[in-house]
């Protein structure tokens, strides 16, 4: 009779225990850790020199910081896995840029949108442009296995176009699919706009053919048969949030709005000098980025725009030298002759460097940067008169952002009579700080390892305070 006792009351307890199982907030909040499934890309999450970067980890974080946990990224390196992940319950979240489709939708719990994407036709320049879903067939297409982009083909071919035919990579990162298309290894590759966008600066030579359907939300997914009522809620609350607050708008900037207003021409010719011009002035770039503690790709980048790294460039104005550099401030950095390639990068690293020291010191990374590449154009008196434009105008005067949209009214006499130092041109500083940022993003992703699996990273080191600290989605 006991022995029945010591067998029932364990079996009874586990039984117990099996029904009072934690939803999955009270879990994360126990184990003081948010694992979170994403996609190892430069349009995700990626590791820079800095540690972990990437849209996807800056949302992740500031949702890990909400809920006073840990973040731990599980990187995946197909979206098969990214699914497999949250069916395993190995991950409390995907957050990898990934569309809301009805299938996934049926089967995973899901956040609200906090983006939108439309997949789109992507073909290399000069070749046959396909204009309609017609035209697609006989063409060679890729597409990545698992994604929502192969199932809207599969729904093509089964309503419309029985002949359409395509591949399916096994991979995370769309770059595989555009690296197939620029290598004329496929005629086609169909990718989320929001993620071309910011990648075609890679890939000069592809252009959008025609746009494959209509917009899509991006969403966050939950693992399926276990109870996230009031995680998920937690979720559509904190995007809700940052979506009113403007948090989202500002980390899109941040992390995308480099991309705005770049030429496929202009991404084309840096691609060429990046092959042909840089290569003798690299290591140069490295010995003085590292003197004056800068990332040698903001130096570069900055040379870049100054002079397409051309030591001996010259203006109709007089500025001369890699970094194109005035002879007052010349002469102030202790530059003797401007049209030394060494000479000329240290005096313009040293005078950047001065101008970010003068910055005031709330003012926090990235912003700070743009800030002081901004005042390098137009000058640290015209910086500050846009500062003091955006604080009367409600605005952060500390967020690149908001400074960036007013500049250009240092150009228009109802606001620049009404500032210290008068008439500027704002919008050409605006170029001037976008064009680094896009060359500098560039230069920065070429640093990625390539197809280099990643083991599980737990980050609890590396929550921004601010989340600018940190420096597209689509599927």
């Amino acid at each position: 009779m006991s022995f029945c006792k010591l067998i029932v009351v364990p079996a009874l307890l586990f039984l117990m225990i099996g029904c009072d199982r934690p939803d999955s907030l009270e879990e994360i909040t126990a184990r003081g850790e948010l694992t979170v499934a994403s996609r190892n890309s430069p349009t995700t999450y990626y590791l820079g020199k800095n540690g972990p970067t990437g849209f996807e980890f800056a949302l992740t974080t500031l949702l890990a910081q909400e809920l006073g946990v840990a973040l731990s990224l599980e990187p995946a390196f197909t979206l098969r896995g990214i699914f497999k992940q949250l069916n395993r319950e190995e991950a409390d979240l995907a957050a990898a840029g990934l569309a809301l489709t009805k299938q996934r939708g049926a089967i995973y719990p899901h956040s609200i949108a906090y983006y939108t994407l439309i997949p789109q036709v992507v073909y290399f320049a000069g070749t046959f442009r396909p204009r309609s879903v017609g035209d697609l067939v006989e063409m060679t297409i890729v597409v990545l296995a698992g994604s929502s982009n192969a199932a809207a083909l599969l729904a093509l071919q089964q309503s419309q176009v029985p002949e359409l035919s395509w591949e399916e990579i096994h991979g995370a990162d769309t770059m595989e699919l555009l690296e197939l298309v620029k290598n004329r290894t496929a005629d086609l590759a169909i990718v989320g706009s929001n993620e071309f966008k910011v990648q075609q600066s890679l890939y000069p030579r592809l252009k959008v053919a025609f746009d494959l359907s209509s917009e899509q939300d991006v969403v966050w997914y939950l693992p399926p048969g276990i109870d996230n009522a009031r995680l998920l809620k937690t979720i559509d609350s904190f995007i809700a949030r940052l979506q009113q607050d403007g948090t989202l708008a500002r980390l899109r900037e941040e992390y995308f709005g480099h991309a705005e207003g770049i030429s496929r021409i202009s991404s084309h010719t840096f691609a060429l000098s990046m092959n042909k011009s840089l290569p003798p002035y690299r290591a140069l770039i490295n010995v003085v980025a590292n003197e004056y503690q800068m990332d040698w790709e903001l130096l570069a980048a900055m040379a870049y725009q100054e002079s397409h790294w051309k030591p001996k460039a010259e203006s109709p104005t007089g500025v001369r030298g890699m970094m194109m550099l005035t002879r007052p401030t010349a002469k102030e950095m202790g530059v003797e002759n401007r049209l030394d390639a060494g000479q000329s990068l240290r005096g313009g690293a040293r005078y950047f460097k001065n101008i970010k020291r003068r910055l005031p010191q709330r003012i926090q990374e990235p912003d700070r940067t743009w800030m002081a590449l901004a005042a390098y154009n137009i000058g640290m008196g015209h910086l500050e008169d846009a500062r003091v434009i955006t604080q009367r105008q409600g605005g952060d005067p500390d967020v690149w952002q908001d400074v960036m949209e007013r500049l250009p009214l240092l150009q228009q006499e109802e606001h620049h009579k009404r500032t210290r130092y008068g008439y500027a041109r704002g919008l050409e500083a605006v170029t001037y700080v976008q064009n680094i940022r896009h060359y500098y993003s560039i230069l920065a992703w070429q640093e990625i390892p390539d197809s280099k699996p990643l083991p599980p990273l737990r980050i609890d080191e590396f929550i921004p305070t601010p989340v600018r600290e940190l420096g597209l989605l689509a599927l």
